[in-house]
C-alpha cells in the first residue's frame, strides 16, 4: 500500500470478504485501510473527514448483527493492531495486560498462558468465537457462557484509548472520570472539553448489550464499552486478569422432557455451589446435532447422545483445588437426579480435552442451524435464520420459555432453543422452510421482544444491536431514549461519520 494515500485499496476487488461479517449480510465500500498504530488511525480518520467519507470500523468480523458491514464510504480494519504488553501481576493474585484491538481472543489466551510471570493468568469472557478480536469484544461488551459467574467484558476493562471522529484522542482509566448524576465532562488529549448529558433511561437489571450504558454517577469508561464503535475507535485496551483456576470440570445431564431440565436450572441458581456456566439444549437442538453426526463428517467427533433426550443442561465448575470442584459436581449431580436425569447417561469431563469436547458440543448447535438454513436457501433464497438474543429477570424465565414454545408450536415452525439459561438468556433459532414461514417468524420474534421488555428484560443480551436490530432498540428505549443516544453521539461524532446505521438509522 502507498503510505501517502492509505485509501488506494478497492474493497470489492482487493478484499471482498471485508464487505461482510458473520451476519451473512453483504455491503459496499469505496476504500479500506489497515492502520498498525494509533497515529495511523488518527491520520486515516482525518483523511476520511477531509473527503467527507463515513467510516465503518472492523475487527475480526465475528459479529452477527452486521455492525461491521459497510454501507458506503471507507473501512478502517484494525486487524493489524496486534500489540500485546507485558502481563502485570497485581496484589491478590490478579493481573493486567495491555492489548491492541486487533488481538484475537485465542491469541490473548495463548499469550497469557506463555507469559504470566508467576501463576497462570486467566481472562474470563468467552464468546462462542475465540477468533473474536479484543477491540470487537470491548466495543460490543461481549460475554458468553461463563458470564453467569464472571460477567461480561466490561468488568475486565481497566483503561481505554479511543480515537474520536476528528482524530483527537481520549484516554479513560477506570475510577478516574465519573459522571455527576447524568452530567459528564471529559477532556481530550488535544485539550478539547466535551460536556454533555447521559441518556435518562434505566438499564435493565439483566445481562445486557443494548445501547449506550447510562447510570447515575457512572464511570465514563463504561460509556465506550458496548458503544459498538459509534463514539470512537478503540486503539488500546488494558484488561484485568484473574488467577487461572486450578481445576475445571463439566457435567452434561440429559432429561426426558424440558420440565426436568428447567427444574434443575431453578435449583442450580439456589445452590450454595455456584456454577461458572449453565447452558440449555432443547429437544430440537439435540435432534439436530444427532442428525448431523450421522450424515456430516464435520460432526462425527461429537459424543453419542442417550436415547432419552428431551432436553439437556450443561454445568461447568471452576475452583482452586480439584477436591472443591469435585464436591460442586457431586452436589449438582444430586440435583440432576432429583429432576429425573439418569446418572448413567450423564457426561462428566474432568480433563481439559474432555471439557473441550463438551464445549464443542455447545458450539456445534449454531453451526448445524446455519447448515440447515444454507440448504433451504438453495430452494428459497429469500429466507435466513431468525434468532433471538433476549434476556429476562429470573422470575420471568418460565413465562418466556412457555411463550417461545407455544408460539412456535401453534404456527408449526421448526425451531431449536439453546443457550445461556443461567442468565435467562436463550437463543431461539427459527428455521423457516418458506418465505411465508420466514415472515411469520419475524412477527413472532417481534412479539417476544415486546414481552421481554415488558417483563424488565433486554432485546440484546450479548450480540449487540448493529444494523439489524435498530428497530428493537427503539422498542426497548422508545423515541426519547434513541434521541438521547443521538445527542451523546453528536458530542463525540458531530457529523455521524463513525459506523453510520449502527444502533440507530444513519442521519
Amino acid at each position: 500500500m502507498n503510505e501517502s494515500d492509505p485509501f488506494l485499496y478497492d474493497v470489492a476487488h482487493d478484499f471482498p470478504d471485508r464487505l461482510r461479517d458473520e451476519s451473512r449480510r453483504a455491503g459496499r465500500a469505496d476504500s479500506i485501510s489497515f492502520p498498525r498504530t494509533e497515529q495511523e488511525v488518527c491520520r486515516h480518520l482525518e483523511l476520511a473527514a477531509g473527503r467527507g467519507m463515513s467510516v465503518t470500523v472492523q475487527g475480526a468480523r465475528t459479529g452477527i448483527a452486521a455492525g461491521g458491514v459497510p454501507e458506503g464510504g471507507h473501512v478502517i480494519s484494525l486487524v493489524r493492531m496486534k500489540d500485546l504488553g507485558r502481563v502485570l501481576t497485581t496484589a491478590g493474585g490478579g493481573g493486567a495486560i495491555v492489548a491492541g484491538p486487533g488481538v484475537l481472543l485465542s491469541e490473548l489466551r495463548a499469550y497469557l498462558a506463555a507469559n504470566a510471570s508467576e501463576s497462570a493468568a486467566f481472562f474470563p469472557p468467552d464468546p462462542t468465537e475465540p477468533s473474536a478480536s479484543i477491540g470487537g469484544m470491548t466495543a460490543c461488551n461481549a460475554s458468553g457462557a461463563r458470564s453467569f459467574a464472571y460477567g461480561p467484558t466490561r468488568r475486565y476493562v481497566r483503561r481505554l484509548r479511543v480515537v474520536l471522529a476528528d482524530g483527537d484522542v481520549l484516554e479513560l482509566r477506570r475510577g478516574e472520570q465519573r459522571a455527576r448524576g447524568r452530567q459528564f465532562e471529559l477532556q481530550t488529549a488535544g485539550g478539547r472539553r466535551i460536556c454533555g448529558k447521559l441518556p435518562s433511561y434505566v438499564m435493565p437489571a439483566v445481562k445486557n448489550a443494548a445501547g449506550y450504558y447510562a447510570a447515575d454517577d457512572m464511570d465514563m469508561l463504561d460509556l465506550f464499552v458496548g458503544s459498538e464503535g459509534t463514539l470512537g475507535i478503540v486503539t488500546e485496551v488494558e484488561l484485568s486478569t484473574l488467577p487461572a483456576p486450578g481445576a475445571e470440570w463439566g457435567l452434561m445431564a440429559f432429561f426426558k422432557d424440558c420440565e426436568g431440565a428447567l427444574g434443575m436450572v431453578r435449583d442450580l441458581k439456589k445452590c450454595d455451589r455456584r456454577p461458572v456456566a449453565v447452558e440449555f439444549f432443547d429437544k430440537g437442538a439435540l435432534a439436530l446435532l444427532a442428525g448431523q453426526k450421522e450424515i456430516n463428517p464435520a460432526f462425527s467427533k461429537l459424543p453419542s447422545m442417550p436415547a432419552a433426550r428431551g432436553a439437556a443442561v450443561y454445568v461447568e465448575a471452576h475452583g482452586a483445588e480439584e477436591a472443591d470442584v469435585e464436591a460442586s459436581v457431586e452436589a449438582w449431580a444430586g440435583i440432576m437426579e432429583r429432576h429425573g436425569a439418569d446418572p448413567d447417561d450423564a457426561w462428566l469431563a474432568t480433563a481439559r480435552q474432555e471439557l473441550e469436547r463438551l464445549k464443542d458440543f455447545r458450539h456445534a448447535v449454531p453451526e448445524a442451524v446455519n447448515l440447515k438454513i444454507d440448504e433451504r436457501r438453495r430452494a428459497e433464497p429469500g429466507i435466513t435464520k431468525l434468532g433471538t438474543d433476549l434476556s429476562v429477570p429470573d422470575a420471568a424465565l418460565d413465562r418466556m420459555m412457555a411463550l417461545y414454545r407455544s408460539s412456535l408450536e401453534e404456527e408449526g415452525l421448526e425451531y431449536v432453543i439453546f443457550g445461556h439459561i443461567g442468565n435467562n438468556h436463550l437463543h431461539v433459532n427459527i428455521i423457516p422452510a418458506s418465505l411465508r414461514e420466514y415472515e411469520k417468524g419475524r412477527q413472532i420474534c417481534m412479539e417476544w421482544a415486546r414481552e421481554a421488555v415488558r417483563l424488565g428484560g433486554t432485546v440484546s443480551a450479548e450480540h449487540g444491536i448493529g444494523k439489524l436490530k435498530t428497530h428493537l432498540l427503539r422498542l426497548m428505549y422508545g423515541d426519547r431514549g434513541i434521541e438521547e443516544m443521538r445527542e451523546v453521539k453528536r458530542l463525540f461524532d458531530p457529523h455521524f461519520r463513525l459506523n453510520p446505521g449502527v444502533l440507530f438509522p444513519a442521519e
